[in-house]
């Protein structure tokens, strides 16, 4: 039996399809806004029947104002960082699962009211199957601690969860490509969407570009509230270019946007 959605429901499933890139549902003869059936084909007429030569019609966002859902659920509704883990398996979804050591999916507190999303593993981070834990994420962790520790703010990196958009490492730490970004962006999502975080810290372009789809850059993007599905969003500045000697002014922007998320979330 087809499952039916009030209209709540299907605005929030309708907008996890278009966060994913898809932009036409393919209703397969139904009409969508009564949900009526076509009318049967008499038997005798079956083997009369030409291909159409147009395909069937669509369904265009933004939904109606109006509609009964027959789409299935696109992730559990029940879902869990342990099922989103079991779910990626051995993943070879896209090319970046023929060169990896491992994937790396996640680390910290799986209620954390703030989560930190970089842009991909490291070589060390393939290599432990942790993220951020080469010099990017030694940085990350002194920003996240000692900002906090200065602002009175009693948490450390443990307290926070953090990620990446690709689970697993580009060849010779390449940004990854879109189709990449898009094939494992499902796991991000639904990452967010188990934690439920009170904001989210978007480190770099390519992560502010996955979150967001900013068509600006990241210079003139950090120290900005956007929102992603209801969550503030903050980007700035990857702890990689922070290493940089020539970033200093960017550094300390970078330490003024964290302390600015860090009061939005545990003020």
């Amino acid at each position: 039996m087809a499952e039916i959605l009030d209209r709540e429901q299907l605005v929030r499933r309708l907008t996890f399809y278009r966060d994913l890139g898809i932009k036409t549902l393919w209703t397969g003869g139904v009409n969508v806004e009564s949900g009526a059936q076509p009318d049967p084909v008499p038997a005798q007429a079956v083997n009369n029947v030409q291909p159409p030569s147009t395909p069937p019609p669509s369904v265009e966002f933004p939904p109606p104002a109006e509609v009964v859902s027959l789409l299935p659920p696109i992730f559990p509704t029940d879902d869990k960082l342990e099922l989103i883990r079991h779910d990626m398996g051995d993943c070879t979804r896209c090319r970046l699962g023929r060169t990896r050591k491992n994937i790396v999916f996640g680390s910290g507190n799986p209620e954390a009211r703030l989560v930190l999303v970089g842009e991909g593993p490291g070589a060390d981070e393939d290599e432990q199957g942790l993220p951020f834990v080469g010099r990017a994420g030694q940085l990350l962790t002194q920003m996240i601690d000692n900002t906090a520790s200065k602002e009175g703010i009693p948490i450390r990196r443990e307290n926070v969860y953090i990620c990446n958009v690709v689970k697993c490492r580009p060849p010779e730490n390449r940004a990854p490509e879109p189709d990449e970004m898009e094939t494992c962006g499902q796991f991000l999502f639904r990452q967010l969407m188990v934690i439920k975080p009170q904001a989210i810290v978007a480190l770099g372009g390519t992560a502010a570009k996955a979150l967001l789809d900013l068509k600006t850059g990241i210079t003139k993007a950090r120290g900005n509230w956007y929102k992603w599905r209801d969550i503030p969003v903050m980007p700035t500045y990857h702890p990689s270019y922070l290493l940089r000697p020539y970033n200093q002014n960017a550094k300390r922007e970078a330490w003024e946007d964290l302390k600015k998320v860090l009061h939005y979330v545990y003020d």
